[in-house]
């Protein structure tokens, strides 16, 4: 797969950014869009029984990710920040791990990474990340959470009770929704009143923002932003990166039942990869060479990795019993000493 090209001749960013960070930025995108087809290809060769893709989201999770304090903030994502994980250095064959059904929640480590395990709950990071941040606030700690969800999620109870105990009690937290317009196949106009999630952070006496999430600069701005205030004890923020998911919502979804073809050909010629790279020409900071090596280290990576957690090994069917309870009960041991019984017949 090459790399996308750009469709607008005329392509803009909001704010500023180094060329090296921008050239950071690109690379990363660029590896993210390329594990997300070997992602797909593995689920339809039965490798992985699902995925959630990303494509089209790149900017929003990259750009988030890279505001991130690496020594103490911590992100909580759900299941389709392959991107955020990328960018925060985890590692992928045990992210994907998950995804491959080997372990709940990935098989890398956190606190490490800075990167919670993964969360298929819709809104289930949210009120775990305010509950981490308020931790930071009362033990005095430096750290933000960032929470990711989307617009769907948006409309779940456990979002709304999260962002007003977060702003009752001032903790450093980050929601950050990247609305990509569908809510599986609930359009926004039928899922969000009033037409905007960042709207919403008013009654809760937070800032809103809503921000170009195609715009890789605009939501590293947004967020770096957010952080700063978080940290500075003025209590959390929403932003509301306004993208679109170009693939289904799972790879047992067909968008072609519920989206019509000229808003997804509109959408794709806004493509973040695209954009981002016709910025570099234009502005003289990345040449054919650049791009050409981008395109082959970002495969090379996206292979690796496919190749790594295809030949992973499955976990032991004893790990069904583990960590189901800090302290085993005797019917969770009945059940074990059974399987083991079964097991060795």
């Amino acid at each position: 797969m090459s790399a996308p090209r750009p469709a607008d001749p005329h392509p803009e960013t909001t704010g500023t950014a180094s060329p090296a960070l921008l050239r950071d930025f690109y690379r990363t995108m660029l590896t993210a869009r390329l594990l997300d087809e070997e992602a797909v290809a593995l689920q339809r060769q039965g490798v992985f029984p699902a995925y959630v893709s990303l494509r089209g989201q790149e900017a929003a999770q990259v750009g988030s990710a890279a505001a991130l304090d690496r020594d103490h903030d911590f992100a909580f994502p759900t299941y389709r920040e392959m991107a955020v994980a990328l960018a925060l250095d985890v590692d992928m064959v045990g992210y994907l791990a998950s995804h491959r059904a080997l372990w709940h929640g990935g098989l890398y480590d956190p606190m490490r990474s800075r990167f919670a395990p993964i969360n298929a709950v819709v809104g289930g990071p949210v009120p775990h990340a305010v509950g981490w941040a308020l931790g930071e606030r009362l033990r005095g700690d430096p750290g933000c959470a960032i929470a990711y969800f989307g617009d769907g999620a948006s409309s779940e109870g456990d979002v709304h009770e999260a962002m007003n105990f977060a702003a009752v009690f001032a903790a450093p937290v980050v929601f950050f929704c990247q609305n990509n317009q569908w809510a599986l196949s609930v359009p926004n106009d039928r899922q969000v009143a009033g037409g905007s999630i960042a709207a919403r952070a008013a009654g809760y006496g937070m800032p809103g923002v809503t921000v170009d999430g195609n715009d890789v600069v605009a939501v590293h701005a947004a967020v770096r932003e957010a952080l700063e205030r978080a940290r500075s004890g003025a209590g959390p923020s929403v932003i509301e990166a306004r993208t679109y998911r170009l693939g289904p919502h799972s790879t047992s979804d067909d968008p072609g039942r519920y989206r019509d073809p000229d808003e997804e050909r509109r959408w794709r010629e806004r493509d973040p990869i695209a954009r981002l790279r016709a910025v570099l020409e234009r502005d003289g900071h990345a040449d054919t060479a650049f791009f050409e090596e981008a395109e082959r280290e970002a495969g090379e990576q996206a292979i690796r990795i496919r190749d790594g957690v295809s030949s992973a090994p499955p976990p032991g069917g004893e790990e069904m019993f583990t960590h189901v309870y800090r302290e085993p009960t005797e019917a969770l041991r009945a059940q074990q000493r059974a399987w083991r019984e079964e097991a060795e017949l």
